[in-house]
């Protein structure tokens, strides 16, 4: 009777610690960054992910970090994820703009929406839905999900004053995303380098002046080194998206619970990131200034209206030759011009201190 009872117990004792290892099987991701890690408000974040995820879900989901470069370049990033070679990566969709035309738009647009708006179309507009397709469209096997904003970019550092249109003719320039071809409309010869080349270029005599990001990661990669105009305000990137991208057959294998912890901590680092991109900037700049001799310099209304009339020019040919973009622009414009209304009345006037 009793080794009846026991071998009851033990069988019990069994299924039950077989059933509390089922439900704690582990999830375990590779997720590499575009940017380094130890670049602020944005590789940084990364980790940051990771943490929230891992401590979210009670150790149930493991997402090993990889810096910039390490599995695979900037570049490939897209590829890499989409093939099953990583799980996951963070990055920005206007890299893959020679891959996929309409990806700058939910990355940053010139003179285009500020982070509440930008928001706004992405969350309650249409936007998510139309990054998806975008992605599903081109045959890439991934789920996006934004993670991470930045707040207004700069719009360059420059060797020497640009007082004019025609200063801009002949200069090499790291620029990015549709804001290049602007540039490139101008005279300009642009070239989109990943973050940890750009100072290299510089430095070498490659390019003569640089677009990267806002001020804070400006600083960690430190362009103030070599070059002392620094331009504001970056008319091209008021506010830019960056994103989780996700093997569909990873996120597949999750269950339900575990894909909306993923979708509530990429929010709570997007939300993190607005914060600290406000925050952080205008000490940089001031120090900037101060100590490094940078001058901090705001675009005349001349060269605004130039840049804004060459991105007029430039829409006007990217949607006439792209039809999948021509549907983001009008999706995102009418979302706009609704915008508008609430924009007009609901805010103070913003008027810049001279």
């Amino acid at each position: 009777m009793r080794k009846r009872i026991f071998f009851v117990l033990a069988l019990s004792l069994f299924f039950i610690v077989g059933l509390v290892g089922v439900g704690q099987a582990k999830v375990l991701w590779k997720l590499q960054s575009s940017y380094g890690i130890s670049l602020p408000c944005s590789g940084d974040l990364v980790p940051m992910f990771a943490k929230e995820v891992e401590e979210a879900s009670g150790g149930e989901i493991i997402i090993k970090v990889y810096d910039s470069n390490k599995l695979v370049s900037t570049m490939e990033i897209l590829d890499a994820v989409s093939d099953g070679m990583i799980d996951s990566g963070f990055s920005t969709a206007g890299f893959w703009q020679g891959k996929m035309t309409a990806a700058s738009f939910f990355s940053a647009v010139p003179f285009g929406p500020e982070v509440p708006e930008y928001l706004a179309w992405m969350y309650y507009g249409n936007g998510l839905k139309l990054y998806q397709e975008m992605y599903d469209k081109s045959g890439y096997n991934v789920k996006v999900l934004p993670m991470a904003m930045l707040v207004p970019e700069s719009s360059g550092w420059f060797a020497k004053p640009i007082n004019k249109p025609e200063d801009l003719k002949g200069l090499k320039m790291r620029f990015f995303g549709l804001g290049a071809k602007v540039m490139e409309k101008l005279g300009v010869s642009t070239t989109l380098l990943p973050p940890s080349e750009v100072f290299p270029a510089l430095e070498k005599g490659a390019i003569d002046a640089a677009e990267q990001s806002i001020p804070v990661i400006d600083r960690k990669l430190g362009f103030y080194k070599i070059i002392k105009y620094n331009y504001f305000p970056g008319w091209h990137q008021q506010a830019t998206f960056m994103e989780l991208l996700i093997n569909k057959d990873s996120w597949n294998k999750l269950n339900k619970s575990q894909q909306r912890l993923i979708e509530m901590a990429t929010k709570s680092i997007t939300l993190y990131s607005i914060a600290y991109g406000e925050g952080a900037q205008a000490p940089i700049i001031k120090e900037n200034a101060e100590k490094f001799g940078v001058k901090p310099m705001y675009w005349s209304d001349e060269m605004l209206k130039t840049f804004k009339k060459s991105w007029d020019e430039v829409i006007t040919e990217v949607t006439a030759k792209d039809k999948f973009s021509k549907k983001v622009w009008d999706d995102l414009e009418s979302f706009r011009k609704e915008y508008k209304v609430w924009n007009d009345l609901g805010f103070l006037p913003r008027k810049r201190a001279e």
